[in-house]
């Protein structure tokens, strides 16, 4: 079961992504997350790693994919986007699983509304990344490569 492990990363998006690109192209960038998936997959391609890009606004779609990457993955790269400061219940999802997770926000939340400081993911994160852009994704990705060889 490790070995399947090892090859496979989620990439798990929260409510509103799937406007990225058309939402607040001022806070959140024109890359779209075609984009985004598109630039992650090369670089699990590149490392022979499965890559499980997924987006929802359901919150509880989030949690049964958290739950399905615990048989399967090594890591999961996260952008819970509003449940960052909202669901104990996905904190509770990755508190089950045991492989590595990695936080990313588009924005700098730290300079955005004192509601977007406080984040529950962060609780169990292994590290965070906010304010890169989408290109925060790729650094997420790189350091969860890295961590698994």
């Amino acid at each position: 079961m490790w070995e399947s492990r090892v090859k496979t990363v989620y990439v798990l998006n929260g409510p509103n992504l799937n406007l990225l690109g058309k939402r607040q192209p001022e806070i959140y960038g024109r890359e779209t997350l075609v984009d985004v998936e598109a630039a992650c997959r090369k670089l699990t391609d590149a490392a022979g790693m499965e890559l499980r890009f997924h987006q929802s606004n359901a919150e509880s779609q989030l949690i049964d994919w958290i739950h399905e990457a615990r048989e399967t993955a090594c890591g999961i790269v996260i952008n819970p986007a509003a449940f960052t400061h909202t669901s104990v219940a996905i904190l509770d999802a990755l508190n089950a699983f045991d492989g590595l997770v990695f936080e990313v926000h588009i924005s700098n939340v730290h300079k955005r509304e004192s509601f977007r400081h406080h984040s529950y993911v962060s609780l169990r994160a292994d590290g965070v990344i906010a304010g890169f852009g989408v290109q925060g994704y790729e650094l997420a990705l790189q350091r969860l490569i890295r961590l698994s060889a």
